[in-house]
């Protein structure tokens, strides 16, 4: 008879255990009656009676069916779209690069103005016209 009553709260315990588990999991519009921690409470308190009443009156009818796993294609045949991180991103990527290249032309074109006007300054000193094709561009 021991065996009874420990295999019986055991049970209880267990069936306390998943009702407690399928109310915080529940999504808002899933829960009727009363609100969550409400629910908790009275799973808590009364372990046998609340969760009984959890899985009868608490839950939407149909809110424990699974829903059937996304299939590999979305509409059109097209896979769904995921967000995507951006370093895998290949739009982001090809902006990356781009304003990289961009970035790397300004500063050569700085350098070579730098060049040329040092060149300029140097051909000054020393008493030599600067040359016309080198001239920076003003």
């Amino acid at each position: 008879m021991a065996r009874l009553y420990v295999l019986l709260f055991l049970a209880q315990i267990v069936l306390a255990v998943c009702a407690l588990i399928s109310c915080l999991s529940a999504e808002e519009g899933q829960i009727r009656a009363l609100p969550r921690i409400a629910w908790v409470l009275i799973i808590l308190f009364f372990p046998l009676v609340g969760s009984i009443a959890w899985f009868v009156a608490g839950r939407q009818p149909g809110s424990g069916t699974r829903k059937a796993w996304p299939s590999g294609t979305g509409s059109a045949g097209r896979p769904p779209r995921r967000p995507v991180a951006p370093d895998d991103d290949p739009e982001f990527l090809r902006s990356v690069q781009d304003r990289a290249e961009q970035q790397d032309q300004e500063l050569f074109r700085r350098w070579e103005e730098d060049l040329r006007r040092r060149e300029d300054d140097l051909r000054r000193r020393d008493g030599e016209p600067p040359r016309e094709g080198d001239r920076p561009e003003v």
